[in-house]
């Protein structure tokens, strides 16, 4: 895969992925959100199995890769959903979207890296931008925020993780086992944690259609294959993309509004993702300089 197709699938995924906010939204008027997700992720296991291969069986570092990946990827669903009953699209993705700023962080911890400047004015930026999206004005803080933030943090842990096992694994091998690995967190998550609770509805068959079809499925196949091709800031940089296309799509289908005060909180959560990209930005230098030998330094240059 080329740079630009790399470019390109992951926008796409980013796109797909933005849109969901409003299907899941909108599934959690007919369902629980735990029995929604192992609903959605037990369906898209199912999807992917046939174009799997499975022999030999993911063991040792792939297996382990590819269930860390579906931890990561279970507990930031669940509280992103979780919270989605409380909050709304726009700000959910918002706030989702910090992960953004929270993975290349996250790497050069791992790294044993000492942050740049620029990523701590960026982190910086980010929080005040999710202050002013979640004031007092705005509503405050609520449990739904708070949850979401949690799903940020797992989201850019995911987007490291990716990063580094694609370089060595069959992509789609690893998205099956993070799926099926999700569907049965969330299962255990419906059976502990509340009272399961479908009401099939067109409406939520539709959701349900939406979310597997999309977010559960190909979002996974096309980021795992894109971000083969590119660095984790790179990856960062157009994951910024998400909150605008929820924001939009919440308008269109839901008629959701923003206050000037939350847009601008959104606008600095997406200066703070931007900033570590700007020419010159020692944590891209940072994040170039640490690709795996043979890697190309090309598919990062935008």
């Amino acid at each position: 895969m080329t740079r630009r197709q790399a470019d390109l699938a992951l926008l796409l995924a980013t796109a797909l992925w933005g849109t969901s906010f409003v299907a899941v939204k909108t599934a959690l008027a007919d369902a629980t959100p735990f029995a929604f997700l192992t609903v959605r992720f037990g369906v898209a296991a199912l999807v992917l199995l046939p174009g799997t291969r499975l022999t030999p069986a993911p063991a040792g570092r792939e297996l382990w890769g590819g269930l860390l990946l579906g931890a990561l990827v279970a507990v930031g669903f669940l509280a992103q959903t979780a919270g989605l009953v409380i909050t709304t699209p726009s700000r959910s993705a918002f706030i989702v979207a910090a992960s953004s700023v929270l993975a290349p962080v996250i790497a050069l911890g791992l790294r044993s890296e000492r942050p740049g400047s620029l990523t701590v004015a960026a982190l910086l930026l980010a929080t005040l931008g999710i202050y002013l999206l979640t004031a007092p004005d705005a509503g405050g803080l609520n449990r739904g925020d708070l949850l979401t933030l949690i799903c940020a943090a797992c989201f850019g842990g995911q987007i490291v993780a990716v990063t580094e096992l694609t370089k060595q694994y069959d992509p789609r091998r690893l998205v099956f086992v993070q799926v099926a690995a999700t569907a049965v967190v969330a299962a255990l998550a419906a059976m502990l944690l509340e009272r399961p609770r479908i009401v099939w509805t067109p409406r939520f068959l539709g959701s349900l259609g939406y979310t597997v079809a999309f977010a559960s499925t190909i979002c996974f196949l096309l980021q795992m294959r894109a971000q083969r091709a590119m660095s984790i800031a790179r990856a960062a940089l157009i994951f910024c993309f998400e909150p605008l296309f929820a924001a939009v799509t919440a308008w269109l289908v839901l008629g959701e509004r923003l206050s000037l005060v939350q847009w601008a909180g959104g606008a600095l959560i997406l200066v703070g993702m931007v900033l570590p990209e700007l020419p010159g930005a020692s944590a891209v230098g940072r994040d170039r300089s640490s690709l795996p030998s043979g890697t190309s330094r090309t598919t990062d240059d935008g």
